[in-house]
């Protein structure tokens, strides 16, 4: 099986279609859950397909465009929601066999702004368990598999939605985002993948992981189908584009992490055609130490988050997941404190940057997708972890809690390639500017 987004219709395609008759929102639901249907078996994308939630929401949605209500461009679109964010009578299951299976008493704030806005949700997507993992293969639901080669890893902890949008299920999904949740499937699936700016999008009804550090995010096969579904969950609007020249710093990956220098040389490659001035970024700090600082802050906020399911449960988890959490056990108050510090100094070395460039820009993971179950990679020759790598180059700016956004940028062996952007809070015009630029120079 190959995927590409090239082919899908965009919301705005879908939108128009819509306002110009051809086409209703009960047609676009039924396509969906047709597709859906018929490609989650292979997939495994979602935890539940909702049927009759979507058509009720998709015939209500025909209803008020016949009487001259419209709500906006999401107005009858189909959306998929990651399945830690509540939906008012479904189950929350986090991925996990700990869950009661009790149905949520209330929507998601997100879920809810969905809903105002008109969208029509089709059912809720595969995770890794507690969304404690990059790989996406460890789940009560099984495996998410990536729409280019279903043996290969599809990312996580939000691998569902990714698949769900590459495959062309949906043309819009929901995930959450702690160290790079939302990008690396993005990445790895050859999608948009945004990580907004710390609370630009309400995390209310959305189960936490490390609360000083999770995102909201969203999925689309393209920046402005992203850039639709932020302004519809986010309550800071974005400033119009300026279209002037944008300055873009080019972040060495060997400063964060091993990388592939097949990927180095790509997605600078794109970079550098794109109509952009473009300077490589010096003195950025290097190696693991962002990655063992985030790993603290982490480690001891999930283990807080989940030491109940660990006390009455632990038996019902994955034994990746609980050994993951019981590393937290140990970090004590002062190896957090000294993680925090640290993270604020890095904040402050990314504003200052941020104040010199409009867009940080370097590839949002070192590697190809790895085969499904495959814990130990090589990369550049340096055989890594796995979940250590595909986090490298996205946890930094988690840390950060500035906006970050990766786009496809090719293929390597046949596999999806991408390029992640970053910049300052407020500046969100500028990085959809930029990658819109990067979609444009890669056709």
């Amino acid at each position: 099986m190959t995927s590409t987004t090239a082919h899908l219709p965009t919301i705005a395609d879908l939108a128009r279609a819509l306002r110009d008759r051809e086409t209703s929102a009960i047609d676009l639901a039924d396509a969906a859950l047709r597709r859906t249907h018929e490609l989650n078996p292979t997939l495994n994308a979602f935890t539940l397909i909702d049927d009759d939630g979507a058509r009720a929401a998709a015939g209500t949605a025909d209803e008020q465009l016949a009487s001259g209500i419209d709500l906006g461009p999401l107005h009858g679109i189909p959306v998929a929601v990651k399945d830690l964010i509540d939906m008012a009578g479904l189950p929350t299951t986090c991925g996990s066999a700990t869950s009661s299976g009790a149905a949520a008493q209330a929507d998601a704030e997100v879920v809810r702004r969905l809903r105002d806005a008109g969208a029509v949700i089709i059912g809720k997507t595969t995770l890794h368990e507690f969304a404690y993992g990059a790989t996406g293969d460890r789940s009560v639901h099984g495996a998410s598999r990536n729409p280019t080669d279903p043996s290969r890893m599809s990312g996580g902890s939000s691998g569902g939605s990714a698949v769900a949008v590459a495959a062309g299920m949906v043309p819009l999904a929901l995930g959450t985002d702690t160290a790079g949740s939302v990008r690396v499937p993005a990445a790895l699936c050859g999608v948009v993948g945004l990580k907004p700016a710390y609370d630009a999008i309400p995390s209310t009804g959305v189960y936490p992981l490390a609360p000083t550090l999770d995102h909201v995010g969203l999925f689309g096969a393209t920046a402005e189908d992203v850039l639709i579904g932020y302004d519809a969950l986010s309550d800071r609007p974005l400033l119009p584009r300026n279209g002037e020249r944008l300055s873009i710093g080019w972040i060495l990956p060997g400063d964060l992490a091993i990388t592939d220098p097949r990927i180095d040389e790509l997605t600078l490659d794109l970079v550098t055609r794109a109509p952009f001035s473009l300077a490589t970024v010096r003195g950025f700090p290097k190696d693991q130490d962002l990655f063992e600082v985030f790993s603290t802050l982490q480690g001891r906020e999930a283990f807080q988050v989940h030491q109940d399911h660990l006390d009455d449960d632990r038996d019902h988890i994955d034994p990746e997941v609980v050994a993951r959490l019981y590393r937290g056990k140990d970090i004590s108050a002062a190896q957090y404190a000294e993680a925090d510090e640290a993270r604020r100094e890095f904040r402050a070395t990314v504003d200052e940057l941020l104040t010199a460039y409009d867009v940080l820009a370097l590839p949002t993971v070192p590697t190809v997708a790895p085969p499904l179950g495959d814990r130990r990679i090589t990369v550049a020759g340096a055989d890594l972890e796995v979940r250590a790598a595909l986090l490298s180059l996205t946890s930094p700016w988690n840390l950060a809690g500035v906006p970050a956004i990766s786009v496809p940028a090719g293929h390597l062996d046949g596999l999806p390639v991408a390029v992640q952007l970053v910049t300052a809070p407020g500046n969100e015009h500028l990085m959809f500017q930029a990658a819109q630029a990067l979609e444009t120079t890669s056709i």
